[in-house]
């Protein structure tokens, strides 16, 4: 068995910050882990890989899941906020090629042949993304929403609603419930 980085071996691989009780597999790939926040109590599933460019900053906020087969890549910056989860196979890219034919494509090509866009990612508190869902540059979730299993998420997401197809529409709004929840959590977490 593969298992989780220990406290030791995490510190060691250089995060900007690192939070406590961070969960990591060892079977993840975690590219500029100095352009990497974790808060507390993340925990990164099996073959996750996260690849800021040299440019970006991924920030993970506290009581963050992300789920089996995962992958974060870009040259933008992106955002999770506490109380995230990504379900297995979720896809946010901070950057997309030019499909128009105007520019090439490629990583091994000099960027002044490329068309690539680039644009922040925030996911704000309580969201949770649908196995096999992709999320384009630029976009923002917003707080409490919730995205459908295999949604294509290309425009932003407004608070507490549910979303879900290709592209994802609003499909209803969702309860609120979760937030009396969080300050229950929270209230017991600093008593205990």
């Amino acid at each position: 068995m593969i298992g989780y980085f220990s406290e030791d071996e995490l510190l060691s691989l250089g995060f900007a910050s690192l939070g406590k009780n961070v969960r990591i597999s060892k079977t993840s790939t975690l590219y500029n882990r100095g352009n990497i926040h974790l808060g507390d109590n993340v925990r990164i599933d099996n073959f996750c890989v996260l690849a800021p460019s040299s440019s970006a900053i991924f920030s993970i906020g506290d009581n963050v899941q992300i789920s089996a087969y995962s992958f974060i890549n870009g040259m933008g910056n992106v955002s999770l906020q506490n109380f995230v989860t990504l379900a297995p196979y979720v896809r946010i890219f901070s950057s997309t090629d030019d499909y128009s034919g105007r520019t090439m494509t490629g990583a091994t090509l000099d960027s002044q042949y490329l068309g690539t866009k680039s644009a922040p990612v925030y996911v704000e508190s309580h969201v949770i993304i649908g196995n096999g869902s992709t999320i384009m540059p630029g976009i923002h979730v917003g707080k409490g929403a919730a995205i459908g299993a295999y949604s294509f998420v290309n425009s932003d997401v407004p608070s507490f609603v549910i979303v879900a197809g290709v592209p994802a529409r609003k499909i209803k709004e969702r309860r609120r419930d979760l937030l009396g929840l969080e300050e229950k959590f929270l209230d017991e977490k600093s008593k205990g």
